[in-house]
């Protein structure tokens, strides 16, 4: 897959995708941050997957290759800065304030806006960023080819319930040896690293409008009130939420 650097055009863009639509593989001389004001934003990087909701945003270091997708009808709203400040370690979703969410929409206007307004805006949308709360929503990808088989079994089906035991008999691994290299190899244990999949895979569908009680089931919950309790210990809201409202309004 080829990946090419995009040169600043724009200080910050509006993008409007298609329900499945893909932005290629890129990276930025800038920092970036990207923000579905609609949809659900899919990104992917060598070091895995991030989801980005409602109210969240993604941010993107200068010279990270990455790709994105939309799930459902996405307004992608990016912001542009000198590299280094914030300095967060890697890609990263973060909370997103009611004044930032301003300001985002403001700096991404399609009328545009003139220089020092863009730049007072651009210093609030810095000094947000600076007291924002990161997210885990970091989706590792696995290398060892075992791990990557049950990693596709897992996104094929989330609500696969075999335990690890029964995947390594599968894989031709044992439990011990499988969740060492979980633990190695995505800073999770394989219990953790499910939950993340089915959390992924649960915005992915409230996106497309699948109803509560579908995905739940459709990601092995035991039923809507767990997935709804998990779903608010992750994200702080609930899946209804999510589903019925976009983010800019």
């Amino acid at each position: 897959m080829s990946k090419s650097r995009q040169p600043v055009k724009r200080p910050a863009s509006l993008l409007p995708l298609a329900h499945r639509e893909r932005v290629g593989w890129h990276d930025h001389e800038h920092d970036q941050l990207a923000y579905p004001s609609h949809g659900v934003l899919e990104v992917s990087t060598d070091a895995g997957m991030w989801v980005v909701p409602p109210h969240r945003a993604v941010w993107l270091p200068a010279g990270v290759p990455h790709s994105h997708r939309a799930h459902g009808p996405t307004q992608l709203r990016t912001v542009n800065f000198t590299p280094g400040e914030p300095a967060f370690g890697g890609p990263t979703v973060l909370a997103v304030s009611p004044l930032l969410r301003e300001v985002i929409i403001a700096l991404t206007a399609e009328d545009g806006l003139a220089v020092r307004p863009r730049r007072n805006l651009e210093r609030v949308a810095l000094d947000q960023l600076r007291r924002v709360e990161e997210l885990p929503l970091h989706l590792p990808v696995p290398v060892d080819d075992r791990l990557r088989s049950i990693a596709a079994a897992l996104a094929d089906d989330p609500a696969d319930r075999r335990t690890l035991a029964e995947f390594g008999r599968a894989a031709g691994a044992s439990e011990r040896t499988l969740s060492r290299l979980f633990r190695q190899e995505t800073s999770m244990t394989f219990p953790q690293w499910r939950a993340q999949v089915r959390l992924h895979h649960a915005l992915i569908l409230l996106a497309t409008g699948a109803s509560v009680t579908g995905v739940a089931a459709a990601c092995g919950y035991a039923g809507p009130s767990a997935f709804i309790e998990a779903f608010r210990h992750a994200f702080g809201t609930t899946p209804g939420r999510v589903a019925s409202r976009p983010a800019d309004m």
